[in-house]
């Protein structure tokens, strides 16, 4: 197995401010309510939480822009909001990153899709969404293709991150072919559109909803990855394996299976986001895949002990790493 070193890592980390990343996906509104549960409720039995703090985090294809920008990448962001005062939000928030917001169409036919969690002594209670996963209007597909087909050739790498919430279909994925390097993290229903993509990194459960395969040991998912480079004619399939670590499946034959790296495991919301987020990173600085990867299992390590989604940076990446190659 190829071993990651730290010196790529680092000069990697160096030059990322001077990478140019476009992000187009399903953009969403993380809300989290904090407390306490000290009773039940007397009107029906469930737990009554004490609201201690209430804050905001972007969510969907925003957790992409956020650890690209926390690894320090230039961020250009392409999506849709709906017409209302969470959009408004959505945007502050993308700036407060520095991601360029430009490529942000406001739709009139959807809300801006939020995910409202309420979160008791660090353990999530419920969940409620407010979100369309229609598929956006002709003319508003149009306009986003329109934008990303202009914007891509200038970037050094796209991510189409896929929440199935409407946005992404065929038009946009060929628009965002004008940049050489396309990765996509996509949901099974959506799979058909992605051929031609440079990689695809979906997880588990999703590579095998998408091949028909039940991936019960290594030779399944041997065979769930060449279908997947065989399906979409890719030139890199990443399959996400949890505590399993991660699978690279290669077109000229690259194969590598790797451990994961994580100590404990707090969380694994947003994991997917930070291995695109890498993996884009790494190949648009031309590190190779097998290290490129490497170093996305080192990222997720760094995320999932953190409770919700979240981002690591490279200081973070970097002390997980540098024990490992001692």
């Amino acid at each position: 197995m190829p071993e990651l070193m730290l010196s790529p890592a680092q000069t990697l980390f160096e030059r990322a401010a001077n990478l140019r990343i476009l992000v187009v996906g399903d953009l969403m509104i993380d809300e989290w309510i904090w407390g306490g549960v000290t009773r039940v409720s007397p009107e029906a039995p469930v737990p009554v939480v004490a609201v201690t703090d209430h804050s905001f985090t972007l969510g969907g294809a925003g957790n992409v822009a956020n650890n690209l920008r926390a690894l320090r990448a230039q961020v250009l962001f392409g999506g849709a909001v709906g017409d209302d005062g969470f959009a408004a939000q959505v945007r502050d928030l993308l700036r407060g990153e520095s991601v360029d917001d430009s490529g942000i169409f406001m739709t009139r036919d959807r809300p801006t899709t939020r995910k409202t969690r309420i979160v008791a002594h660090n353990q999530q209670v419920v969940r409620a969404d407010w979100e369309s996963t229609a598929p956006l209007t002709a003319e508003d597909r149009h306009r986003l293709a329109s934008f990303v087909a202009q914007r891509a050739p200038g970037c050094d790498a796209v991510i189409l991150s896929d929440y199935a919430k409407g946005l992404l279909c065929r038009e946009i994925v060929e628009a965002a072919q004008a940049c050489p390097l396309v990765l996509a993290d996509p949901k099974p229903q959506n799979i058909g559109i992605y051929a031609g993509v440079t990689c695809v990194a979906p997880n588990v459960a999703e590579a095998s909803a998408m091949t028909g395969i039940v991936i019960s040991d290594d030779s399944a998912l041997e065979t769930a990855g060449m279908q997947l480079l065989q399906l979409l004619r890719c030139r890199y399939a990443v399959i996400t394996r949890g505590e399993h670590g991660m699978a690279l499946f290669g077109s000229a034959g690259e194969r590598l299976t790797i451990p994961s790296v994580a100590r404990t495991v707090y969380d694994v919301s947003g994991a997917g986001d930070t291995v695109t987020a890498v993996l884009a990173l790494g190949l648009a600085g031309r590190v190779p895949i097998e290290q490129t990867m490497q170093l996305a299992n080192f990222a997720a390590g760094v995320v999932v002990e953190k409770l919700g989604t979240a981002t690591a940076s490279p200081e973070e990446i970097l002390a997980l790493l540098d024990p490992a190659i001692e």
